[in-house]
Formats: C-alpha cells, structure tokens, sequence
C-alpha cells in the first residue's frame, strides 16, 4: 500500500541517476529514496530500442510491485527518451523522466553554439531531434555521442579512478570550428564528472537536468513529503553481482 512515507523510487542502468538522486536529496532531505541499479543490463546506449524497452518495463514493473514506491523517477537520458509513455500506461504511479536541458541552454546562449553531450542512443533519437527543433532552433548544436564517458564516470564513483583520457576525448569536438559555450550534459552518468570537466574547460558551461528534476517530485508530492530527517538512501540492484565499495560509499553519503 503506498503511503506518505513509502520511498520515491529512482531508476537507472547504473550510478548515472545517482547524480539525480542527490539533487532529489538537496532538495527535499527527509524524502525517503530507493536507488536501482540495472546492473544485469548495463549499458544502456548501446541496446536496440526493443531491448530497451522490454528491459525497462521489466525492471520497473517488477520493482514498484515489490518496494510500493509512490512515485518512480527514470533518471536515464537513453531510457527516458524511449520507454517514459509505455511505463505511465504501465504503472498507477506518477512516472518522471530526465530530458536533455536544452532549452536551458538556447535561452542562455541565444543563437549560440550549444553542445549536446549525451549516449550514440540519445544524441541519433528522433526525440532529440524534435527537441532541438523545439527549444534550440536559432541555435547552432553540436552533438556528440559517447560510451567511453558512461564508463569512466562509473569508474570513478565506484574505484575513484580519474579518467586520464578525458581531454583528449572532448577537446576537439568542444573547441573546433568555433569554441561552444554550453554544454548539455544528455546522460545523468555525466554530471558526476562536473569537477573535472570544469577544471579542464573553466570557460564553458555545464548544464544538466538534475535540479529541475528535483523540483519536479517536490510539485507532484505537493503536501505529501514525509520528513524523516537523514534517511538513509536503499541501494538496489538486479544481476547477482552487487555494487562495489565505491558505489556504496557514494549512495552512504547522499
């Protein structure tokens, strides 16, 4: 039975959503949390749309009939743009999704150069390019695709391992023909990389989709927030292989 102080449940192939769950956290401390990781299907990005969402409707469905969460957040990019219409027929609870900031991003930079950093599923969907139509149309958005930056972001939040390829990686795609001044961080893995991709590039601007997503629980549990003080966050996951130490640590000290 779903109650006041039953858990917002949130979603994702692996540590990416945590990056949304500790906007969540900011925002709204005493909100108790599920975290789900889809361990036994991670990466996401690199599977076929019917994959995907047998995956995710699987997953999903099977774990709001065993924790009762009152609300599920899908904080991935790649599965949001995909499953988010079949999971809310699917499910009687509120179901919220992650988009790509990119309006954000035009508003600030009108006519700009605007880059879009996202998973090869996120940045080619038909989705995002209706996105980009919509809200970035005077804008001149400058796509990249990108597994390497999925791993290296999972390897950091769970062996604490710098990417050391990193720089090499973007530098040319964000500095050339003309230098972009925002960039639209498409995958939730990518904002736990927010430290050193600012260190790298101090002059552009990072944007992501976590803190809207934040206020976007706290508006549909209106007067329903349980406060419990510091709860701690549950960490879950599927496949037979937990997380590691690492990733445990990081959810400990949400």
């Amino acid at each position: 039975m779903v109650t006041a102080s039953s858990p917002v449940l949130v979603f994702d192939s692996g540590v990416g959503g945590l990056s949304v769950a500790a906007e969540i956290r900011r925002r709204l401390p005493g909100l108790p949390l599920h975290y789900l990781m889809d361990r036994a299907g991670f990466p996401y990005g690199n599977k076929d749309d019917a994959t995907l969402i047998e995956r995710v409707l699987k997953v999903c469905g099977d774990a709001v009939v065993q924790q009762q969460p009152r609300m599920l957040v899908v904080a991935c990019n790649t599965a949001s743009t995909l499953v988010l219409p079949a999971l809310r027929a699917a499910l009687d609870i509120p179901v919220i999704g992650v988009v790509p900031a990119l309006k954000v991003a035009a508003q600030a930079s009108p006519g700009g150069n605007i880059g879009l950093l996202a998973t090869p599923a996120t940045v080619n969907r038909s989705y995002t390019d209706n996105l980009v139509h919509e809200f970035a149309a005077g804008c001149h958005v400058r796509r990249m695709g990108s597994t390497e930056l999925v791993q290296w972001a999972e390897d950091w939040v769970g062996l604490g391992r710098e990417p050391a390829a990193l720089f090499e990686h973007l530098d040319g795609w964000l500095m050339r023909p003309d230098p972009v001044s925002q960039v639209v961080l498409g995958c939730t893995h990518f904002p736990l990389l927010r430290p050193m991709l600012e260190r790298l590039w101090p002059t552009v601007i990072w944007v992501d989709s976590g803190e809207a997503i934040a206020r976007r629980v706290e508006q549909l549990l209106g007067n329903e927030i349980a406060v419990k003080g510091n709860t701690a966050v549950t960490l879950c996951w599927t496949g037979e292989q937990p997380p590691g130490e690492g990733v445990r640590r990081y959810v400990a000290a949400l």
